[in-house]
């Protein structure tokens, strides 16, 4: 009775618990020899705007009244640093199904798979070319409105985020969003990604360092991520040793009551 009782509870507790390698994350590979990790530079791929992505947009010049009336109204006392979602979504200019978007006086702009820095520039070329002269030091910014994510699952917070830098990685969403609790999977953690043809699915490893050198370690506006949860978790036996010994005895001192009492019936 006693070698069954070891047995189970060391098959338990090698089953149940959850190892520091499955909750560390970026860990170097076992036949480095350093523990300083070697990370290739990747040639970044400037990101492409899509239909529902937001821009902001801002024009100045010597004599900032000239250009006023190509400005969107702005809340009176905020900054576009420090505008909300909220402000964004009512102040900024949203990418219509056809790729356009609509700017006072210019009109509609098709925007649709340039970058940020090719908006711009075929912003200052139509304004010079129609409205100003090169004396005027046309001055035009033109930005995304935060990296928009979502993600879902075994994590503290879940739900909608915004980062607002242009380029951000899966790590800096995942701390944002609370980080990925004990019983997350972050070994395959999904990414579903907004393409014009569809949607893609992609999976990282983040307790492997070579995670940095993946093109999905960056992230892209309007991403999915979902963090899966571990075995553990379904088992419920717990995700610590302590945690899952207490779960064991409970169980073994039931069974043990139940066949006193049925012994004694």
């Amino acid at each position: 009775m006693k070698k069954i009782v070891f047995l189970a509870l060391l098959t338990a507790l090698l089953t149940s618990c959850i190892s520091n390698k499955d909750l560390t994350y970026l860990q170097p590979s076992a036949t480095s020899k350093s523990d300083s990790i070697k990370v290739s530079q990747l040639a970044s791929k400037p990101y492409r705007i899509q239909t529902n992505d937001i821009l902001s947009i801002n024009i100045k010049a010597l004599d900032q009244k000239l250009v006023d009336m190509f400005s969107v109204s702005q809340v009176s006392g905020s900054g576009q640093n420090q505008a909300s979602p909220q402000t964004l979504y009512f102040n900024g200019y949203t990418v219509d199904d056809h790729g356009n978007i609509r700017v006072p006086v210019l009109g509609e702009l098709n925007v649709l798979g340039y970058t940020t820095d090719e908006v711009r520039q075929k912003i200052e070329k139509q304004l010079l070319e129609e409205y100003f002269r090169k004396e005027a030091n046309i001055f035009v910014t033109v930005k995304l409105a935060g990296l928009r994510y979502t993600i879902n699952g075994e994590i503290g917070s879940p739900g909608m985020g915004v980062l607002y830098q242009d380029r951000a990685t899966i790590m800096e969403a995942i701390a944002n969003s609370g980080d990925i609790t004990t019983t997350g999977n972050r070994k395959e953690v999904q990414i579903i990604r907004k393409f014009p043809h569809g949607f893609e699915t992609y999976h990282i490893d983040l307790t492997d360092a070579n995670a940095m050198n993946s093109p999905y370690f960056y992230i892209q506006p309007n991403d999915y991520i979902i963090v899966k949860p571990l075995k553990q978790k379904s088992w419920g036996t717990g995700v610590t040793g302590m945690q899952s010994v207490a779960t064991i005895m409970t169980a073994i001192s039931l069974i043990t009551t139940l066949l006193v009492l049925s012994k004694t019936l």
